[in-house]
């Protein structure tokens, strides 16, 4: 791996102010990469870009002219764009009787149709600069069931038909689409998530977040840093005949049989 994959590569990272988001600017930005960060806060993201010495701005990732603005902007400040990092989300508790349907469908309209329209905008930018790699944040919940959590589950696991559309269509021009499933990842989303629950269930948060990383073979939650280099290597060129998969990054907690867990009591 080089130290400096990213060099002469511009990348937009949505959601890029805290969590996931941050350290995959962090990541390409070390790696010799410029970024554009957007997010809904402005504060957190302009923090970001005044660190990496990339670019900000504040926004929402379901409005199209914002998109439009921070792909020109990375054109402007940087000469293009090669990269996209659909990172933007949200979560929401409910289950298909209870979640309010305004919710449910702000919850899709973030989760996925924020990523669906940062690729439409970020696509023919990437198509100037010859190709370009997008990367989906997806979940494990993508994959698995979890309790009360349809909206979010719906949206995440809809990012994988969109992933594979992507790529089919677009790989002809050298455009690729990956997924990252992450696992518990100690993020402002998560803990907020996990807080929501301990409090719910009358226990203590740090007890909370054993309970949740428990049945993981790693017995940890990830660190954002860790999902930021898996993105990054989606990214890469040390990617470049991957593309329109997903790539599981939960500490081995999809691979455990429900009935091993008696074991760990």
């Amino acid at each position: 791996m080089s130290a400096h994959r990213f060099t002469g590569k511009v990348a937009l990272v949505t959601g890029g102010g805290t969590g996931i988001g941050a350290a995959t600017a962090r990541r390409i930005a070390f790696e010799g990469g410029k970024v554009v960060v957007t997010g809904r806060r402005a504060e957190p993201i302009q923090a970001i870009a005044d660190e990496i010495g990339g670019a900000a701005l504040a926004g929402d990732t379901t409005d199209l002219a914002h998109l439009e603005a921070a792909v020109t902007l990375a054109g402007e400040r940087f000469g293009g764009l090669d990269i996209l990092v659909a990172n933007a989300g949200t979560e929401l508790f409910g289950s298909v009787e209870t979640v309010p349907l305004d919710e449910w469908r702000r919850t899709l309209e973030v989760n996925l149709e924020g990523a669906m329209r940062a690729c439409r905008i970020a696509i023919p930018a990437m198509r100037r600069r010859g190709g370009g790699a997008i990367v989906m944040v997806s979940s494990v919940a993508a994959l698995v069931g979890a309790p009360l959590y349809v909206s979010y589950v719906t949206s995440k696991a809809a990012l994988l038909g969109l992933n594979r559309s992507i790529a089919f269509d677009f790989g002809p021009e050298n455009i690729r689409s990956n997924v990252i499933c992450p696992g518990w990842v100690r993020t402002e989303l998560a803990e907020r998530a996990i807080s929501d629950v301990a409090t719910a269930k009358g226990r203590d948060f740090e007890d909370m977040v054993s309970a949740v990383a428990r049945p993981y073979p790693l017995r940890r939650m990830a660190s954002p840093e860790e999902i930021a280099t898996s993105i990054a290597f989606l990214a890469s060129d040390d990617a470049s005949f991957i593309t329109g998969t997903e790539l599981i990054a939960d500490g081995g907690g999809s691979i455990v049989d429900i009935g091993t867990l008696a074991f760990l009591d």
